[in-house]
């Protein structure tokens, strides 16, 4: 049996991997189009690779997935992160916890990855073909050509493992096939702030707050960090994930409001503000706040009411405190575009879930060709999901049932 593997990338190295260990006379190969393979794990989580996340619940893991999260969970049934993690160290890959549930491996650096899948090919003799892109494909009754500008190979299976694509056009060649295709959009981006003074404050991270998208029902929380351009970190990674559709038809033009405690109970901070007053009325606003708020982050926010740089807590009367509460709570700025980082992009859509097999991930027009990873409509939010989807679709998809 001829296997061939389009895409060199996670998912693709992955199932290439998994379809020689289930077939051991089947001859594999696997196709990338650019120079390099593995380059999305490669720059990954700062160049570490986030492999998956830690969280022990498949039911709250699928809830991860703002597209994908019904299959995800039926898969995960039978390949999961456990499974991962028991696979990496199996291969000489001892993977760490971050207190954030991030799995990392323990050298924190990509390149351990990259070795595994790159010694498992060499082992179990998969061939590697870089360049090589796939122009069209030709899929027949019992075998499927694939056509580049040099030559057609043909193949019994093949599994299509591309990745995601920012734009509709890199889907066309499965459009040609008559594949139903969902409209990709970004996912995974920062909120860019032009307006914003805000932007001053770049590098300084909130380690626990909770964003709004206005006009959606889009609630996120986690650390939040200010950037050259607006805000990042996992709590506005989150909401663009969950909100990608959203946020594209809006042509990425919304409000946000951002509680920096983290408290849905105002009571709390009204009292923590009691105490405050009752045990540091002598000293400045400025110089002692609510915990949790960056300093700079504070005076900022001092300033943005107009509070007085003389103000003491014992000067904070009904009328201020309300103030620092709408601030504290519920400060609101204006997202004016979005940054997606290179070849770190996610994408939103890909090739449909209803036309796709749910059991064996294989196409239901053509039940010799599979799919992998982001090229289906499948994807999560930061944390090490993404990863995890293209390993458990890349096993399922390797059993070529």
């Amino acid at each position: 049996m001829r296997v061939g593997i389009i895409g060199g990338g996670a998912a693709g190295f992955f199932s290439a991997i998994h379809v020689k260990e289930n077939y051991p006379d089947s001859e594999v190969i696997i196709f990338e189009k650019s120079l390099k393979t593995l380059s999305k794990v490669r720059i990954s989580g700062g160049g570490r690779c986030n492999v998956t996340n830690a969280c022990t619940s498949i039911s709250q893991f699928a809830k991860a997935y703002p597209r994908g999260q019904k299959l995800m969970k039926k898969l995960m049934s039978r390949y999961n992160n456990s499974d991962v993690i028991r696979w990496f160290e199996k291969r000489g890959v001892p993977l760490v916890v971050q207190e954030d549930q991030c799995i990392f491996p323990r050298s924190q650096q990509s390149q351990s990855v990259i070795d595994c899948f790159l010694q498992e090919c060499h082992r179990n003799k998969i061939s590697i073909r870089t360049k090589y892109k796939i122009d069209s494909m030709q899929i027949e009754d019992t075998s499927i050509l694939l056509k580049n500008q040099d030559q057609v190979e043909c193949f019994d299976k093949v599994i299509v493992c591309t990745g995601g694509s920012p734009k509709l056009s890199g889907l066309s060649w499965l459009m040609q096939l008559g594949l139903q295709i969902v409209h990709p959009v970004p996912s995974l981006f920062t909120f860019n702030m032009p307006d914003e003074d805000i932007k001053s404050l770049m590098g300084i991270v909130v380690e626990d707050a909770m964003v709004r998208v206005q006009g959606s029902k889009i609630r996120t929380d986690g650390p939040l960090l200010f950037t050259h351009w607006g805000m990042s970190g996992p709590a506005v990674l989150k909401a663009s994930s969950i909100g990608a559709r959203w946020m594209h038809e809006n042509d990425y033009q919304f409000n946000i409001s951002v509680n920096w405690v983290h408290s849905k109970n105002d009571q709390l901070l009204r009292n923590s503000f009691v105490d405050i007053q009752r045990e540091h009325h002598s000293k400045l606003v400025k110089n002692y706040r609510p915990e949790g708020i960056p300093i700079r982050l504070w005076e900022y926010l001092l300033k943005k009411i107009d509070l007085p740089d003389s103000f003491r807590w014992k000067d904070i009367d009904q009328k201020w405190t309300e103030k620092l509460m709408g601030i504290v709570m519920n400060d609101q700025y204006r997202i004016r575009g979005k940054t997606t980082f290179k070849e770190e992009f996610v994408t939103a859509g890909g090739v449909c879930l209803s036309s796709i097999n749910p059991t064996s991930l294989a196409s239901k027009k053509y039940p010799h060709l599979y799919f992998a990873g982001e090229i289906l409509d499948i994807d999560g939010i930061t944390g090490g999901f993404n990863f995890q989807a293209a390993w458990t679709t890349a096993y399922v998809a390797a059993q070529l049932a």
